[in-house]
């Protein structure tokens, strides 16, 4: 597979913080990344946390073969529904066995634990739920933490940090600074 053909799963589940799912989405899609937004109950649109209603590209159930990166977006509610989930389970198993990229933001790191991925690596995580996670993982309060394949953050306003992270990891720093450009970030 070429650089030009990454492609990234982002799992998109009901109270999902939708700026978080919006910002990885969009940046990887600025970067050529073929992201599969991913309904995890389904096809129709879902209801995020502040009432955001968006429409997936396909229901997880439906998702087959391999992706560079699997992704999960936070939010408290999204994450206890990403933690719940054995179809999320088998997919965040998968990818960690193949040695690739899986990311979560947010409280999405619970369903990390949940589904015994990464115990021991170094991530980070919301603030909220940081407690739970110390013991199984060596915690971190950096913005973005990268260990061996996987990349953690801390919430919505560290997403552009995060997925900008991940752009770079999938398609080299070159396309990063193409797509950081035009967003007019803060330096």
């Amino acid at each position: 597979m070429s650089a030009n053909d990454k492609t990234a799963l982002v799992v998109l589940a009901a109270g999902a913080e939708e700026m978080e799912v919006s910002i990885i989405v969009d940046v990887l899609r600025r970067g050529g990344v073929k992201v599969t937004l991913a309904g995890l109950a389904g096809s129709g649109a879902v209801a995020c946390s502040r009432g955001l209603r968006i429409l997936p590209d396909v229901a997880l159930g439906d998702v087959a073969g391999s992706f560079d990166a699997v992704v999960l977006p936070g939010g408290a509610q999204g994450a206890e529904n990403l933690a719940n989930s054995p179809l999320v389970g088998r997919h965040l198993k998968t990818q960690w066995q193949r040695g690739r990229i899986v990311a979560a933001v947010c409280a999405a790191p619970i369903a990390l634990l949940r589904h015994e991925i990464g115990l021991g690596q170094t991530l980070t995580s919301h603030p909220s739920v940081a407690d739970g996670l110390r013991g199984a993982y060596t915690y971190s309060s950096e913005r973005v933490v990268e260990s061996g394949h996987l990349l953690t953050s801390q919430g919505p306003g560290t997403c552009f940090e995060f997925a900008l992270h991940l752009l770079r990891k999938l398609r080299g720093p070159d396309v990063e600074r193409d797509v950081t450009g035009p967003l007019i970030l803060p330096s």
